[in-house]
């Protein structure tokens, strides 16, 4: 595993790495830690599936998130994910190639990020249910380029959150992988842990004033606030449409 410090190793191991049976895809592959790069070898070496692979995440998020230390970073699963990771399977036995650079990615994104089948709750209660026709733009992207939307993470009620605000109408307060008391971050703290704990190889946030840099720094993973305007807000809840921002969450700077 590519660890950036003992730390990491001793509190991941202690909170957060699977059993022996879980996040293993075969006995050869195993998703923590796991980069772009590693998972795509194993596609076309055939160690894995993107099926496999987005199993073992949703096992790890199962396992992680709503027991055990009860990461609470999860909002909504995808019940469709397997599904979608089926199509990308089929296409690469059929071709040989994969369909595109983030072919069988699972990814997350923050809960003020719309998707087309997934709700999107802003983090309130008031909009528990509030169901959008389409993807962002974002979103909708990733998933052009072959990526699996395997879950909806929390975040800061309608991302006004900072360094510590990380509490949403659920699942509620979200902990921190590497210390359970500690804060995760605000107002991506949902990606930003998901990140950290393995539940997904990448993560979208959003960032308005430091809402993907504090929780990417506090869980020891890679973010990038994105340039004002360089990618689309269409289908992003707005906070202030003058300094917000979509960004990109990850383990590595590479697959950021």
């Amino acid at each position: 595993m590519r660890l950036p410090h003992s730390k990491r190793i001793v509190r991941l191991f202690a909170v957060c790495l699977a059993t022996s049976s879980l996040g293993v895809a075969h006995a050869e592959f195993a998703v923590e830690e796991a980069t772009i790069e590693q998972i795509h070898a194993a596609y076309l070496k055939g160690t894995t599936t993107a099926r496999e692979v987005t199993a073992a995440y949703l096992a790890r998020i199962e396992a992680y998130d709503q027991q055990g230390p009860m990461l609470n970073a999860i909002i909504t699963v995808n019940a469709q994910a397997l599904a979608q990771a089926d199509v990308l399977d089929a296409q690469l036995k059929k071709t040989g190639k994969l369909s595109g650079p983030l072919h069988g990615i699972p990814f997350v994104a923050k809960d003020n990020i719309d998707s087309g089948d997934l709700p999107t709750s802003g983090g309130s209660a008031s909009l528990a249910n509030f169901q959008p026709e389409r993807d962002a733009t974002s979103i909708e992207r990733i998933r052009k380029a072959g990526g699996i939307l395997i879950a909806k993470a929390s975040l800061a009620e309608f991302a006004n959150g900072g360094f510590d605000s990380i509490n949403s109408r659920s699942p509620g307060y979200i902990r921190n992988p590497y210390h359970t008391a500690y804060a995760s971050g605000g107002s991506s703290g949902g990606t930003g842990v998901a990140m950290a704990a393995n539940f997904a190889v990448l993560g979208l946030g959003t960032d308005t004033g430091i809402s993907v840099r504090a929780p990417a720094s506090i869980n020891s993973v890679v973010g990038l606030r994105v340039s004002h305007g360089l990618v689309s807000l269409d289908g992003v809840m707005p906070l202030n449409v003058f300094w917000d921002t979509v960004g990109p969450m990850a383990r590595t700077v590479r697959d950021t």
